[in-house]
């Protein structure tokens, strides 16, 4: 009995280190829990959404998404929770109005102390041909309450034509929009930009930024830069857009990159990637990536995309797609690092303060 005593008594170090060393050890170097239903959430947000638009304010966020026929806000304190969450409806065209139809893309922004919605749409009828960007005003503190005001066609003087998906610009002290277009004489699908003298109005000539010059950029017809959106960081401005045809699975984003104090309304400020920064995923079921939109994590902390994708190859430009979010990084030259799209049906960390 006691030689056993003895014994134990002069492991009993020996023993202690260990466990101290492996419980150093786990508190250092443990693995991280694994994810659960309660952090994580999965792609595609919602079975359909077409274009997807979120804008954040005072602690919640307003997402918007193509329904072609009216335009609906969704409001959530967690983007994870967008799928539980129900729709308001904002406006209702109406019948028989140059808006009446096809009304895409629509963006919410709150400017000059009221909100604003900028959205395409043109009359009834086949002829696509006719669709123009208009304005809603709300003077309402919440964008889910009070009353829409039709602010009219927004429109560049002289250069009436072809104008989707449009989104705004703030640089040096100004305000400038930025949309997709056509020139008058061919259907290629541009990128423009012109200066604002008012939510609902341009006070000067429409300068081209972009068109599409590459490979990756001609897949159609049509030929197509559409869906510009900005992005800032540091000391740059990111004008990121989508190209090629929307009904192909080529559809991806490519991106214009100017410092942050440069005149935006110069072509010379902006440098285009000659390769695109966002495209498919066949192994992930992520076909025709694109139309994206930016939006910071509840804690400040992550910068996430949304953007739309096709589930299945060949499903084209119609409601089957849906909206998908992920969190990305930023490289050592200060260029964003959208990475690869993520497969539906995979557990993702909810955003940051989720």
């Amino acid at each position: 009995m006691k030689r056993n005593t003895l014994r134990i008594g002069r492991l009993l170090p020996v023993l202690l280190a260990v466990a101290l060393g492996c419980k150093s050890g786990s508190e250092t170097a443990g693995p991280a829990p694994p994810p659960t239903a309660a952090n994580t959430f999965t792609n595609p947000l919602l079975p359909s959404g077409p274009d997807p638009w979120v804008y954040q304010k005072d602690g919640f966020y307003y997402y918007l998404h193509t329904t072609n026929t009216n335009l609906r806000i969704w409001k959530t304190a967690k983007m994870s929770d967008l799928g539980a969450t129900s729709s308001v409806l904002a406006w209702a065209p109406v019948a028989g109005s140059p808006a009446s139809s096809n009304l895409w893309a629509p963006e919410l922004h709150f400017l000059d102390g009221k909100w604003y919605i900028y959205y395409s749409a043109g009359p009834a009828g086949p002829d696509l041909g006719r669709q123009r960007t208009w304005v809603l005003e709300n003077a309402a503190a919440d964008p889910t309450t009070g009353t829409w005001v039709d602010k009219g066609k927004l429109f560049s003087p002289g250069a009436d034509f072809w104008a989707i998906d449009g989104t705004v610009l703030e640089q040096n002290g100004r305000r400038y929009f930025v949309w997709s277009g056509h020139n008058g004489t061919d259907a290629i699908q541009r990128i423009y930009i012109s200066a604002m003298s008012n939510p609902w109005t341009l006070s000067g000539p429409r300068v081209e930024l972009s068109h599409p010059e590459y490979n990756w950029e001609n897949v159609g017809p049509p030929y197509v830069n559409e869906g510009p959106e900005i992005l800032k960081h540091g000391d740059k401005t990111f004008l990121v857009y989508s190209a090629s045809f929307c009904g192909t699975d080529q559809y991806a984003l490519g991106m214009l990159t100017a410092a942050a104090t440069a005149d935006p309304l110069l072509p010379v400020s902006w440098q285009k990637s000659t390769k695109p920064v966002f495209v498919q995923n066949p192994a992930g079921r992520a076909y025709a990536t694109g139309h994206n939109s930016f939006f910071k994590s509840k804690d400040g902390q992550e910068d996430w995309i949304i953007y739309h994708a096709n589930s299945n190859s060949n499903e084209g430009c119609v409601e089957k797609r849906n909206p998908r979010m992920q969190k990305f990084t930023w490289n050592p030259d200060g260029t964003p690092n959208f990475g690869t799209p993520v497969a539906i049906n995979t557990p993702i960390a909810k955003p940051g303060g989720e």
